[in-house]
């Protein structure tokens, strides 16, 4: 008998997971279970007199989250690149072993 091969065990539990996590989706966005911010954040805040205000940075409108993360890729992809070489090929600088001496 032979064994199953690795891609097709990885294929298969990356198919039930992603059904899986659609389905927990799918049951989260019907409203039956307040958030957090809700049930907990939003009480204390009421008991202490602190009402709910928008944000500085309303990133619920429009394209303005995605375009951060966007720019959060690009920077991150540049210092990854510039430093690269570093990353990658070089090997780790050795510290000096002498102890060092104060004159």
């Amino acid at each position: 008998m032979k064994k199953p091969r690795v891609w097709r065990v990885t294929l298969l539990s990356l198919l039930i997971f992603s059904v899986s996590a659609a389905w927990v989706g799918a049951e989260a966005t019907e409203g039956k279970w307040p958030g957090v911010d809700e049930t907990v954040v939003e009480k204390y805040a009421k008991d202490q007199g602190r009402e709910a205000r928008t944000p500085l940075l309303d990133t619920d409108q429009g394209d303005l989250l995605l375009f951060l993360f966007l720019l959060a890729g690009a920077v991150g992809g540049f210092v990854a690149g510039y430093y690269w070489r570093v990353l990658i090929n070089e090997k780790p600088l050795k510290m000096n072993k002498d102890p060092q001496r104060l004159t």
